[in-house]
């Protein structure tokens, strides 16, 4: 579980074919890596990742091709830079809203918006997750745990900080570029349970 706050910005470093359709990924975190170990959970991109080494500042994890193909993963080579986000720690505070580290769609951004101290960008709304999006509700884009400041049947919008700017990849995405989504869970579950009160 994370909280959609990114701890810092990483950088691939390598990424291997590990034969079928899967791959080994290495990302370069100084901070994420600091008490990471074997078995520990790194959110990348907003992707939930399992560390399987960590070695002077760089940790690899595997990669499955069910995550290839579900994220934006696929499109990363070396030298991406990424949001990095270590596992959540009870007792910690919540910064941001509860994240699973599920991707649920691939989207893209379509447009970015510069206002004096901050910036609109709007993203495509994939239709299988389009429900689960509502005007100030909670959603993640690439790790970072973002308030929807408008939406519509097709698009949502968000708005950026200047640190959000600086400390992520999001300052950096240029349009057409794609972005993982993960919507909040709690809507996903509201809606099971009320579907089954009426079953």
């Amino acid at each position: 579980m994370f909280t959609g706050i990114v701890e810092e910005l990483g950088e691939v470093v390598r990424l291997t074919d590990a034969g079928g359709d899967s791959a080994v990924i290495a990302v370069r975190g100084p901070l994420v890596t600091t008490d990471a170990r074997h078995g520990d959970s790194i959110a990348v991109n907003g992707v939930c990742l399992t560390v399987i080494d960590n070695e002077e500042g760089i940790f690899t994890a595997d990669v499955m091709g069910e995550t290839l193909r579900r994220s934006s993963l696929g499109a990363l080579g070396v030298g991406s830079q990424v949001n990095l986000e270590r596992a959540a720690a009870l007792g910690s505070r919540l910064g941001g809203h509860l994240v699973q580290g599920h991707v649920d769609g691939v989207s893209e951004l379509l447009s970015r918006e510069p206002a004096d101290q901050w910036e609109v960008l709007r993203f495509a709304l994939p239709k299988n997750i389009s429900k689960y999006v509502v005007e100030k509700g909670s959603i993640t884009v690439d790790g970072v745990s973002l308030t929807v400041m408008a939406v519509d049947e097709t698009s949502f919008s968000v708005g950026l900080i200047p640190t959000t700017l600086k400390l992520t990849v999001l300052g950096s995405k240029a349009v057409g570029d794609p972005v993982n989504l993960e919507v909040d869970v709690i809507a996903k579950y509201v809606e099971k349970m009320l579907g089954e009160r009426h079953v």
